[in-house]
């Protein structure tokens, strides 16, 4: 299982109404369902990922979450993730703010830029970095923000999110020390504070 994918189902309570923003073949949704017994609903832009995700017997929504997701009511799901999908959005603050008024929580993941071995790619290669977590080149890339773990706290202070959990992660498991120098990837699990000003 992906480092990843078994994190959020470690922060996720069985029997929750989860609904994953960008679900992409739904691989997350699915093992949540047969895991934690949850309700799942995804919505996904691409057609041929929501076919797949039909396939699996999940419910999946065709839509862009940039649009917003005026068609659910406030606190509707206790979870809404966002896994691999934030950092690819155009306006960040605006689709946090709607996982944030749907969902009791959000959950979200996303590749490290400040790993080391992005560090050392940019400092002795001179090159974007490339990894298991950054797979695609500078050209192709659906990502348009780059952040590291550091990053996304700062926001998360600025904007009053509270961090319930982070986890570090690496292809071998956490990363327990120095996780924004040795995780490739992230995990957190956030809540509005009741003064956020998302």
């Amino acid at each position: 299982m992906r480092p990843d994918h078994a994190a959020i189902i470690g922060m996720v309570e069985p029997g929750a109404q989860v609904l994953d923003l960008g679900c992409g073949k739904g691989e997350l949704l699915a093992v949540l369902v047969k895991e934690r017994g949850v309700k799942a609903q995804g919505i996904e832009l691409r057609e041929e990922s929501i076919y797949e995700c039909v396939e699996k017997g999940l419910t999946v929504l065709h839509g862009d979450i940039e649009g917003g997701l005026g068609e659910f009511p406030d606190k509707s799901f206790d979870y809404v993730i966002l896994n691999q999908s934030m950092q690819e959005t155009r306006n960040v603050e605006f689709v946090l703010k709607e996982a944030l008024r749907v969902g009791k929580n959000a959950i979200v993941g996303f590749p490290n830029m400040c790993h080391w071995r992005a560090r050392l790619d940019v400092v002795f290669r001179g090159r974007t970095p490339v990894s298991r977590a950054l797979p695609y080149r500078w050209h192709n890339t659906p990502n348009m923000h780059f952040l590291s773990l550091l990053d996304f706290e700062d926001f998360c202070r600025e904007k009053g999110v509270t961090v319930l959990d982070r986890r570090g992660l690496t292809a071998q498991g956490p990363a327990r020390f120095w996780p924004n120098l040795l995780a490739e990837s992230a995990v957190y699990k956030i809540a509005p504070a009741p003064s956020c000003c998302l």
